[in-house]
């Protein structure tokens, strides 16, 4: 399987653990203030982000739900709230952000709907041929090898079951591009670190979405990878972006 630019970039770059193990801890370390750094780093527009991107499920039937790289839930929630499937399914290999997840799902008394697992997007712990539809909302950077946590979710989706991928991307409107660069260098890691006390996993943020294969070389991976009907749209600009396979 062939390699990208982002999967040996990591938060800490003086550890000698591999990307996997960093991301983990560099999650568990943010999980308590995770959730509020993306409504006050985005302004809130993550959310709608969220809602578009699950709206790409909305004729798909989809009654059984994966969503890798799950976090605190919040897609997983989302996507129940705008869906009503009988089973959303989260992994995440951070127990800290799961935690916090959920508490959230308790609060909203789902336990029955939405389960939290810890998980590993490379090894799923599923059998072929098992979900209606799997999301990612940005996790597919943090993979340790793309390709591979891709195909592993081809594995389990079934025939003709649905990807759908939310991830930050680069504006290509120079006056957009110039602020996002300067917003994303320069104030999102002071911010981070000011309220999180841990600055390295928001320049970590920084650094894997300037290496990340976007766009059409992105939906060119899901060809390579024998997914069908590949497509992907931008939002805000360019700042995000969706991204839509078949198996």
């Amino acid at each position: 399987m062939s390699s990208y630019g982002h999967d040996t970039i990591v938060p800490f770059k003086d550890s000698g653990e591999g990307k996997k193990k960093q991301v983990e801890k560099m999650f568990d370390a943010i999980a308590f203030r995770y959730d509020f750094l993306n409504r006050f780093l985005s302004g809130g527009i993550d959310l709608w982000w969220r809602r578009r991107a699950i709206k790409e499920l909305k004729d798909a039937g989809a009654k059984n739900i994966l969503d890798v790289a799950t976090g605190t839930g919040d897609f997983a929630i989302t996507s129940y709230k705008m869906l009503q499937p009988d089973q959303i399914t989260g992994i995440d290999i951070s127990d800290g952000m799961l935690e916090v997840g959920r508490k959230k799902v308790r609060e909203l008394g789902w336990e029955a709907q939405i389960r939290l697992l810890n998980g590993d997007s490379e090894a799923i712990l599923f059998a072929d041929n098992s979900f209606d539809a799997v999301t990612v909302a940005f996790g597919v950077r943090n993979f340790e090898h793309l390709e591979k946590g891709l195909t592993e979710i081809q594995r389990v989706l079934k025939p003709g079951g649905k990807l759908v991928v939310l991830e930050f991307s680069r504006p290509s409107l120079p006056v957009v591009k110039n602020l996002y660069n300067f917003y994303m260098k320069s104030i999102t890691p002071k911010v981070g670190k000011m309220i999180s006390k841990n600055g390295a996993a928001y320049s970590y943020l920084n650094n894997s979405v300037q290496q990340f294969p976007e766009r059409g070389a992105f939906t060119n991976i899901l060809n390579k990878l024998q997914y069908r009907h590949s497509f992907y749209k931008t939002l805000s600009f360019g700042i995000c972006t969706i991204y839509c396979g078949e198996k």
